[in-house]
């Protein structure tokens, strides 16, 4: 893979996603390398001047009127690392710790921070040669990630353990067999690394990611149902959608006639029903407020991959560092929380679709969609699952708490819980993608029993995709494995979306 030029100014959650997942490689831009060195002499200059300077020649939280003896400037950044090391909790998945890392690496590199240039490309020599923190992921209340990123710079220098392709091991010892030396942080490197919220954000642009995804594969299940129920389209009209264009439902129901364009659906008299179910009937209503919200979010995160989210805050054209509060999230917060009830909202339809498909009263198709008749239990029992799953993501979209607690002696008395917010709905997606797999399987099956001769461009690749990952259910069998199969190298893998945006471009 190319490397990813890093400015400070342009990173995208698609490119923090390659970094995270494939591994791609990075490299600071020698302009932005060249815009930390100004920055880091404007610190020198104050430093040198003896000015009152947050962090730098004061203490930090409550410690904050109490100015630092000149003889600890130079300990005082490693002390500021070693007393934030305190997260707890399972150690992150690794490709959230190259998310937290990048992020905080172009974070330095927009030049707010006044860092050594040194940090910087430690932390890329770090991502591009497989040395990656343990980072415990508890302990940050979305006001700035100082518990979590305390262990990033112990590991900077040289203290706590990194994993090396699967093996942990004291970090001075993979520095050195990387041939790395341990940095020696200067006034304020140490408040650079910890004081900023990489983990919220990079937590958050990695979900977007997978949300936008599965977004997609919610419209595809969602249209391959309509054909097994051969539904009626007519909700998907552009003069009735136009009638009362809410956010979204213009680019979703579009999308849906895109996926049945070329089939027998869309062909006047085709539907059975005068009017559907409501989950059949509203897809483009709430998987169009999904797509709102994602794009609430994805606002939200950028300013935070790409902004000088430091405290204090470097200037270098004015030869200033003021004292800001750019480190605290509540936008984001507030738009993962929009998300996470745009997800709930979604994962209730596609439960609700793949109930209707087994009545026969609603789909005039066999009870349970079993060949077998009423002594078979068909896809009945695997409403109990999805249903199961459901309610775990209701579960997730309960708001986090964002409840006053006073800490630093009453100076730090807000919070915002950015990232329990991305946390739980990353969690929320896994599950959606197992529900959407439960939808795609049961229309697959509605599909074959209804012989439904001429699908969609769209929708006769999805059945493709599904069929070559699970079998027509002829007879009873355990399907836990169909289902997780179909999860993982169908959606999560990108190839259910992939295909079907080939045959639509193939028309």
């Amino acid at each position: 893979m190319t490397e990813l030029l890093l400015t400070g100014r342009d990173l995208s959650p698609e490119d923090l996603d390659a970094v995270a997942r494939a591994g791609r490689p990075v490299r600071p831009a020698p302009e932005a390398l060249a815009a930390m060195a100004r920055s880091r002499a404007v610190v020198e200059s104050h430093l040198a001047a003896g000015r009152a300077v947050y962090g730098l020649t004061t203490g930090l939280g409550s410690r904050v009127t109490h100015s630092l003896p000149r003889e600890v400037h130079g300990d005082f950044s490693r002390l500021t690392v070693r007393g934030r090391s305190h997260a707890v909790g399972p150690p992150m998945a690794r490709g959230l710790v190259r998310a937290v890392m990048t992020v905080r690496l172009n974070g330095l590199l927009s030049a707010g921070a006044g860092a050594d240039p040194a940090l910087a490309e430690m932390l890329a020599a770090l991502l591009n040669q497989g040395l990656h923190p343990v980072l415990p992921g508890i302990g940050s209340i979305g006001a700035g990630d100082l518990c979590v990123l305390a262990q990033l710079g112990r590991a900077v220098i040289g203290e706590g353990e990194i994993e090396v392709a699967g093996t942990r091991l004291p970090a001075e010892e993979a520095l050195a067999k990387a041939g790395l030396n341990p940095l020696s942080l200067g006034p304020k490197d140490g408040l650079a690394i910890c004081n900023a919220s990489s983990y919220g954000t990079g937590l958050a642009a990695l979900a977007l990611v997978e949300a936008e995804a599965l977004a997609e594969s919610a419209q595809i299940a969602a249209a391959l149902s309509m054909e097994g129920f051969r539904a009626n389209p007519s909700p998907l009209d552009a003069r009735a959608v136009g009638a009362r264009p809410a956010p979204g439902q213009g680019a979703a129901a579009e999308r849906l006639r895109a996926l049945l364009a070329g089939g027998a659906l869309l062909e006047p008299g085709a539907a059975r029903r005068v009017q559907d179910p409501i989950s059949l009937r509203c897809a483009s209503q709430v998987h169009g407020a999904l797509l709102t919200a994602l794009d609430v979010t994805r606002a939200a995160i950028m300013p935070e991959l790409n902004g000088a989210a430091d405290n204090p805050l470097v200037l270098t054209d004015d030869d200033d560092i003021l004292s800001t509060g750019n480190f605290h999230t509540p936008a984001l917060a507030l738009a993962l929380e929009m998300l996470s009830q745009a997800v709930a909202q979604t994962g209730a339809l596609a439960v609700s679709r793949t109930g209707a498909l087994l009545l026969p009263r609603l789909s005039d198709l066999p009870l349970n969609l079993s060949p077998h008749g009423a002594d078979r239990s068909g896809f009945a029992p695997l409403m109990k699952v999805a249903m199961a799953l459901q309610q775990e993501i209701r579960h997730g979209a309960q708001p986090a708490p964002h409840d006053l607690r006073w800490s630093a002696d009453g100076v730090e008395d807000d919070l915002t819980n950015g990232p329990l917010a991305a946390k739980k709905l990353r969690e929320q997606l896994e599950k959606l993608r197992l529900v959407l797999s439960i939808e795609l399987i049961v229309a697959a099956q509605a599909v074959d029993m209804a012989e439904i001769v001429t699908l969609g461009h769209g929708t006769a690749a999805v059945h493709r995709v599904v069929r070559g990952l699970v079998e027509l259910l002829d007879d009873d069998r355990p399907l836990s494995g169909d289902i997780e199969r179909l999860a993982e190298d169908g959606l999560a893998s990108g190839r259910l979306n992939e295909t079907v945006e080939a045959a639509l471009q193939a028309g």
